[in-house]
């Protein structure tokens, strides 16, 4: 379920978790920005999330890294609701590792920083770090959108990161493309929500989503 209101973003994210899952079929929020880059744009995608009816599906991802909606879903579904956020915090929080978030959304910092510590489990979060540029210019600029996040990685890595998390579905590409070229290992959100998703649906760990 992609929060933002682009659908060439959700074919994306479908593509992406589509590697580790069969059978992904996507869901895009039917009004709302097309990337959310602000609290109140979080909000209203968490009720939009919220109250949406996917269909029948074994598992949803929430594909959005503040994870919005995803607790009201849970709340009224079977199947097993994973955020990303919260799926790429436990991935780079695994083993006590220090972590941060490198991603392009400065007025997200706040709810960005509460859900990576509520979900860091025995990793140390250290912050975000946050690409240098207007989040919307540098998605229509692949080479510029990249270049920032390698930057901001850096200054994750002098804080004292030892993994990064390019924090955000629509950076699913990004993340794709700057594999094994930071400074530290990243994290992708999207392919950590998926891993979840399939442990999940074959019986691991029933009682590690509430």
């Amino acid at each position: 379920m992609n929060p933002n209101s682009n659908a060439g973003t959700t074919r994306d994210m479908v593509a992406i978790a589509g590697r580790i899952l069969d059978g992904v079929e996507g869901w895009t929020a039917p009004e709302g920005p097309g990337m959310l880059v602000t609290g109140a744009a979080l909000e209203e995608a968490a009720r939009l999330v919220g109250a949406a009816e996917p269909g029948p599906a074994d598992a949803i991802m929430v594909a959005a890294f503040g994870d919005p909606g995803r607790a009201a879903l849970a709340a009224r579904l079977a199947c097993p609701v994973i955020g990303i956020g919260a799926a790429a915090a436990r991935a780079a929080g695994a083993g006590g590792r220090r972590f941060a978030v490198v991603t392009t959304t400065p007025g997200l910092e706040q709810p960005i920083d509460r859900l990576m510590r509520a979900h860091a489990g025995a990793g140390r979060y250290i912050g975000c770090h946050f690409a240098e540029g207007d989040a919307l210019a540098l998605m229509a600029d692949p080479d510029r959108l990249d270049a920032a996040l390698l930057q901001a990685a850096g200054r994750a890595a002098q804080a004292g990161a030892e993994v990064a998390i390019i924090g955000g579905g629509p950076l699913g590409r990004a993340a794709d493309r700057l594999a094994g070229r930071a400074p530290v290992p990243l994290i992708a959100p999207i392919p950590a929500a998926a891993q979840e998703i399939a442990q999940a649906l074959a019986g691991a760990d029933p009682d590690r989503h509430p």
